[in-house]
C-alpha cells in the first residue's frame, strides 16, 4: 500500500545527504505507508497559542495543503486509501492515472479503476461487496456511502460499472435493504443522515422494520464500554455518525428522548473523556478513549490526534473551538503534519486528520481556499 517510501541508504554518508536534499526539494509529495518517524512526546513543548487569528488560520491552511500534495498513483494506492483522500479534499484531491492528474472523484464516478474499488449490481440498487478489516477495498460495511454522503455529494451523483450508470442513492437504497439488528452500521448511518428524510420507515429484507433513530439506538449501545473498545479507531467513526445524525434531528426541532438521547449521551460521554486523556504536547490519547497516554510514533499520534479532533470538531459548540485546549491540539496536529512532510504515512490517519483540520477551519474561519493542484492542469511532481 505505498507509494514511495523515504528511507536511509547505509551505504554511504553522502548518499544519505543528497537523499535529503532531494527530498527536501520536492516535498511535500509522498504518498501512503508505514513509516514509523519516532519522537518523545515528553520532550515536546507545549504549543504557544499565536496572538492572532490570522496566524494560526494560515498555519492550518498551511499543514492542510502539505497533505493535499501528497503524490497518489492509480496504479499503485488502492481504493481504501483514495476513498479516504476524497474525504479529506473531496474533488480537489488529484490522482495521478498514466502519468496524468486527474480529480480522483471524478475517476471514480465514471467507472475508474483500482484495486479494491468495487461495485455490483444488487437486488435493490448498487452494493459494495465487504472486505472486513481491509486497507485495499471496503473494510466496513457501507464505507463507501459513508464517506461520500460526508463531503456533501447528492444522491443523484452518478457511478458508472461497466455500461451501466447508477447513483449514490442506488447504494442508500441497497444499504436500507441489507441492514440487520446488532450490524455495524456506522456509515450506514451517515448515509441515512445524508440522504432519508428522518421519519422515513422501511422494511429490511429480513423483515425488520427500521427508522433512523432505531439505527442510532443500535449504534449508541452496540459496543457498551466506555472506552468503545470494540468500535473501529477507538470509536471515532461512531462517535461521527452518531453526531451528524443527532445534530440533524436536533436542528430539525426534535428533542432528546429515546434513541437520540442515547447517542447523545454517548457523544458528551466521549467529548469528556478525549478532554481528560489529553496530552500535555496538545495531542489527544494514542490510546483514544482507553486510557491517557502519548506515543513516541509520530504517525500514530497524527492518527488518533486527527481522528479525534474529526470527531471533537463536530460534536464541540463553536465557543469550545476557540479554548485554548482544543487550539493547542490543532497547532500539535500541525506541527506533525509539517515534521512528517517528506514521509509517508498511513493513508486513514493522515487523511482523518487533515479532514479535522478542514472542519476546524470551516466552522471558525471559513472554507479554505482551493487547492492549488485543483487549479493547476499540470502533472504533480513524482514522488521521490
Amino acid at each position: 500500500m505505498t507509494t514511495v517510501t523515504l528511507r536511509s541508504n547505509s551505504s554511504t554518508a553522502t548518499l544519505c545527504a543528497l537523499l535529503f536534499l532531494l527530498c527536501a526539494s520536492l516535498a511535500p509529495l509522498c504518498g501512503c505507508g508505514e513509516v514509523r518517524i519516532s519522537q518523545a512526546s515528553a520532550t515536546v513543548p507545549e504549543p504557544t497559542i499565536p496572538n492572532d487569528d490570522d496566524v494560526l488560520r494560515d498555519r492550518i491552511d498551511k499543514a492542510y495543503a502539505l497533505t493535499g500534495r501528497r503524490h497518489l498513483v492509480a496504479e499503485t494506492n488502492a481504493a481504501w486509501q483514495v476513498v479516504h483522500g476524497i474525504l479529506a479534499f473531496g474533488p480537489d484531491l488529484m490522482l495521478d492515472v498514466q502519468g496524468k492528474p486527474v480529480s480522483a472523484l471524478k475517476y471514480l464516478e465514471e467507472g475508474g479503476r483500482l484495486t479494491g474499488w468495487v461495485l455490483i449490481p444488487g437486488d435493490k440498487g448498487l452494493e459494495a461487496p465487504l472486505e472486513a478489516g481491509s486497507k485495499s477495498g471496503q473494510g466496513h460495511e457501507d464505507q463507501w456511502l459513508g464517506y461520500l454522503s460526508l463531503i456533501g455529494l447528492p444522491d443523484t451523483t452518478p457511478l458508472k460499472v461497466g455500461d451501466r450508470t447508477f447513483t449514490i442513492r442506488d447504494l442508500m437504497n441497497q444499504a436500507m435493504w441489507d441492514i440487520y439488528p446488532d450490524m455495524e452500521s456506522t456509515w450506514t448511518l451517515m448515509g441515512l443522515t445524508a440522504y432519508v428524510p428522518e421519519d422515513t420507515k422501511w422494511k429490511s429484507k429480513n423483515g425488520t422494520d427500521w427508522t433512523i433513530e432505531r439505527v442510532v439506538q443500535m449504534e449508541s449501545t452496540l459496543d457498551p464500554s466506555p472506552e468503545l473498545r470494540n468500535s473501529a479507531c477507538g470509536g471515532t467513526h461512531r462517535l461521527v455518525g452518531l453526531t451528524v445524525a443527532v445534530q440533524r434531528h436536533l436542528k430539525n426541532g426534535g428533542k432528546l428522548e429515546g434513541g437520540w438521547k442515547s447517542g447523545q449521551d454517548r457523544i458528551d460521554m466521549a467529548v469528556q473523556m478525549f478532554r481528560g486523556y489529553q496530552q500535555p504536547d496538545g495531542s489527544f490519547s494514542s490510546e483514544y478513549l482507553r486510557r491517557a497516554n502519548g506515543t513516541p510514533d509520530v504517525g500514530n499520534r497524527i492518527g488518533t490526534t486527527g481522528h479525534t479532533l474529526e470527531f471533537m470538531v463536530l460534536a464541540l459548540p463553536e465557543y469550545e473551538l476557540r479554548s485554548p485546549w482544543m487550539t493547542k491540539a490543532v497547532l500539535r496536529l500541525c506541527d506533525m503534519l509539517e515534521q512528517t512532510r517528506d514521509y509517508d504515512l498511513e493513508c486513514g490517519g493522515l487523511y482523518h486528520a487533515a479532514r479535522g483540520l478542514r472542519l476546524y477551519r470551516e466552522r471558525r474561519f471559513g472554507s479554505p481556499p482551493p487547492s492549488p493542484e485543483a487549479q493547476a492542469d499540470t502533472k504533480p511532481a513524482p514522488g521521490v
